[in-house]
């Protein structure tokens, strides 16, 4: 577990560039937290990483569940802040795309026996009005360093 803490919204967007440069093959990233706990913008700084340029199109897919970045890689962005269950992520036949590409899953947790077990997984946990405590599992290539 490698944690990271983070006292604005630019130094979460600093994390997120910073872990995406450690991820080389396909990987699955889960990422766990409550409602503002920058998960979305971890997304944008981790797309920014992996597509080699600025990633403002970030949003949340709230509301229709995935949205596709492309640049030097294809980043799936799932949101299942709404999914009822794992079988909705099923019929609407998301399963082929773990694994696929790098896909970034918020709420996670609404597909609990669909995760790989080799997926990264990331926590947000609130330490404060402005602060955060991100902890990294399962990805050993990443190293902190200072925001």
């Amino acid at each position: 577990m490698i944690p990271f803490f983070s006292s604005s919204a630019k130094e979460t967007h600093a994390i997120g560039i910073h872990i995406a440069k450690a991820l080389f093959e396909k990987r699955v990233v889960a990422l766990f937290g409550d409602l503002g706990a920058g998960k979305t913008t971890f997304v944008r700084g981790f797309a920014e990483g992996v597509m080699g340029k600025k990633a403002q199109m970030v949003c949340s897919p709230t509301f229709n569940y995935l949205n596709i970045y492309q640049g030097k890689r294809v980043l799936y962005h799932f949101d299942l802040y709404r999914l009822p269950n794992e079988r909705e992520f099923l019929i609407a036949g998301f399963e082929e795309m773990l694994g696929e590409e790098l896909c970034c899953i918020e709420w996670p947790e609404r597909i609990p026996t669909l995760l790989p077990k080799d997926a990264v997984r990331i926590r947000f946990a609130h330490q404060g009005k402005t602060k955060r405590e991100i902890r990294v599992e399962n990805l050993a290539s990443v190293v902190a360093f200072n925001v």
